[in-house]
């Protein structure tokens, strides 16, 4: 089992980013994005708009230096709600969501570089074609979401912090597996991840079937390779997980699944075993306490001496500055 960062893998990654990074003056580096593109980038950047990775401005202190993010940092992003709430000129313009980019709203901001999710490579290409510079990220695997946290902090100047909480992260997740490692593989529980609709689950490729596996938990479509997948409520009965997960932002609660009559059977149902997950990112440091709170809700038995509010509010104060209490006061579900 992966029970921290892949520190060789790892260093393949960082190493294959820098491997295309070519000094010219010295401060200008070309970065090999998600899409296998070659972007070629001043830095430190100076104006950037960040459409995805939005927890990384608290987390690397980069605000001097973004001028725009996504509608989904201003709304759903408790980290980031809770400076400007704390702090009004930390707000920034807001440019779309990460699939319905406003290129009219990016030119007006005039940005070095935009830094936005892989899900549209036309609207990609198109910002492009206007002069501006994109890369494109999508981590399918807690090794490639640490390379990407790296290469926030070398196109921002930030190298330093960016180790740093790679190294919070680390410490955290090999809290957590020091406990897990203790069951043995046999007795370890069947998990899903419900994602968009009851039926829909996370698969065995990307962040989610990792964290699901960092926490001790056994993805029942692990199997499938894909990140999300459709399938059959006979299929959920026949796969019988012990413990239920619910995607943060899914539009039903845990009240749906576990009064209709057709999920009764399964096992996570019956016990009451199934969780909404908070809507924090997965493609930030965050993703160390959602390991826990998945592992929490999976083995609580392991976990019974730990205040999840006291180990969570430590590392938001590591990573973020802010305590747990005060950013979670703008979470919603």
């Amino acid at each position: 089992m992966v029970h921290r960062i892949d520190t060789k893998v790892l260093a393949f990654l960082f190493a294959a980013l820098l491997l295309f990074s070519a000094p010219s003056s010295g401060k200008t580096v070309t970065v090999v994005d998600k899409l296998g593109r070659r972007v070629e980038v001043e830095v430190p950047v100076k104006r950037a708009i960040i459409v995805i990775s939005y927890e990384l401005i608290p987390a690397l202190n980069i605000w001097d230096q973004v001028v725009g993010v996504s509608r989904w940092a201003d709304e759903i992003c408790s980290v980031y709600k809770a400076f400007y709430s704390l702090n009004p000129l930390l707000r920034k313009p807001v440019i779309g969501t990460g699939s319905d980019i406003s290129v009219e709203n990016v030119l007006k901001l005039r940005p070095d570089v935009l830094i936005t999710w892989t899900v549209n490579e036309n609207i990609i290409s198109f910002i492009q074609s206007k002069g501006i510079k994109v890369i494109g990220i999508y981590p399918e695997s807690l090794n490639e979401l640490v390379s990407d946290i790296k290469m926030h902090g070398l196109l921002f100047g930030k190298e330093e912090r960016s180790e740093e909480v790679v190294k919070i992260m680390n410490e955290f997740l090999s809290r957590i597996s020091t406990r897990i490692n203790k069951v043995p593989h046999p007795q370890r529980k069947k998990v899903v991840h419900l994602g968009s609709s009851p039926t829909r689950v996370s698969g065995g490729i990307g962040v989610t079937n990792e964290m699901l596996a960092l926490a001790g938990g056994i993805n029942v479509a692990g199997h499938i390779k894909q990140r999300s997948v459709d399938v059959s409520i006979e299929k959920l009965i026949e796969w019988n997980p012990d413990v239920i997960f619910i995607w943060g932002s899914a539009r039903y609660d845990r009240e749906s699944i576990l009064t209709n009559p057709q999920w009764r059977s399964i096992k996570a149902v019956r016990e009451g075993k199934v969780y909404k997950l908070p809507r924090w990112s997965t493609w930030s440091p965050r993703l160390a306490p959602n390991v826990l709170y998945i592992a929490v809700r999976i083995y609580p038995e392991l976990f019974k001496d730990i205040n999840f509010e006291d180990v969570t509010d430590g590392f938001y104060r590591a990573v973020f500055g802010l305590p747990y209490k005060i950013i979670s006061v703008h979470e919603s579900n």
